[in-house]
């Protein structure tokens, strides 16, 4: 992985030629570590990292815990999305046919920049190369056949736009920052630093005692509450101060998921966590085949 110290401030990683390249945003330009440039507006962007793994936390957020009606955790827990769901600024986060539950997650991601192994929580910062947004896609059709996994949920191919820059750990402070996700222009998700449970600097110091952490992976270190699907046609941004704003487009997926292993399902664990219902009420819709309130 290119570091943000081989090339002087925030990195962004474009398409070009059909080869990835990494280069800087200079107003109207990008400029590629060789000195090439090309058009900003048209670039085909790509995640700003190259990770081995993506690893991210399921409840961190208080608002989230409270929305959910849920007891706080004493220690987070995590999951793994494969590096086949990064995608880029501006790029398409697909909907498959015959699913509904298509919810956004605004995020916070840190990119490693030197491998982690038993580090503490006073020097786990330390160890990162930058900070970019996330957006954690989840499809809550296949929430009955994951439960804490999140593979078919969280894994399908494109569902962890990052982006737009990667910001070098020195520009930005992981614990005074304001998270915000947009939907056609409406603020649907706003959180502080101040209302995560565990920190960015306990998440990574808590998982690099037993992963070791390699330079370019990525952590996703929560959402707060308001999680809701999306729909085709959807422009979904994820700002977060001094990083930027990440943008994509929510497009129909005509895609057939018949076949071998679990069908999409309007579940009552499906209800709970896409829309935030309460459990019983949840259980009651599902019950009585209503699939929504």
């Amino acid at each position: 992985m290119l570091l943000t110290s081989e090339l002087a401030g925030r990195c962004v990683r474009v398409l070009v030629g059909g080869q990835p390249r990494w280069g800087r945003r200079d107003g109207e330009t990008i400029v590629l570590s060789d000195g090439v440039t090309v058009d900003e507006a048209t670039a085909t962007y790509l995640a700003p990292a190259e990770p081995s793994k993506v690893i991210a936390v399921h409840l961190a957020y208080r608002s989230r815990i409270e929305e959910y009606a849920a007891r706080t955790p004493r220690e987070p827990s995590y999951f793994m999305k494969p590096p086949s769901t990064l995608n880029g600024h501006r790029g398409e986060i697909r909907r498959p046919r015959g699913a509904r539950f298509l919810n956004y997650e605004g995020e916070l991601a840190v990119v490693v920049g030197r491998r982690m192994r038993g580090v503490p929580v006073e020097e786990a910062l330390g160890h990162v190369a930058g900070y970019t947004c996330a957006n954690d896609v989840g499809l809550h059709d296949f929430r009955h056949a994951d439960r804490g996994s999140m593979l078919r949920v969280k894994g399908v191919d494109g569902f962890l736009p990052l982006g737009p820059e990667l910001v070098p750990a020195a520009e930005f402070d992981p614990t005074r920052f304001t998270l915000r996700t947009i939907v056609n222009g409406a603020v649907v998700q706003e959180a502080t630093a101040a209302d995560l449970i565990w920190g960015v600097a306990y998440q990574l110091a808590d998982l690099c005692r037993l992963i070791t952490l390699e330079p370019g992976d990525v952590i996703l270190t929560g959402t707060p509450a308001n999680s809701r699907p999306m729909e085709p046609g959807d422009v979904v941004a994820v700002e977060i101060d001094g990083l930027g704003r990440l943008e994509s487009a929510v497009v129909d997926w005509d895609v057939d998921l018949s076949g071998p292993g679990e069908q999409l399902e309007v579940s009552a664990d499906t209800l709970h966590v896409a829309l935030a219902i309460p459990e019983e009420e949840a259980e009651r819709i599902a019950r009585d085949g209503t699939g929504a309130p």
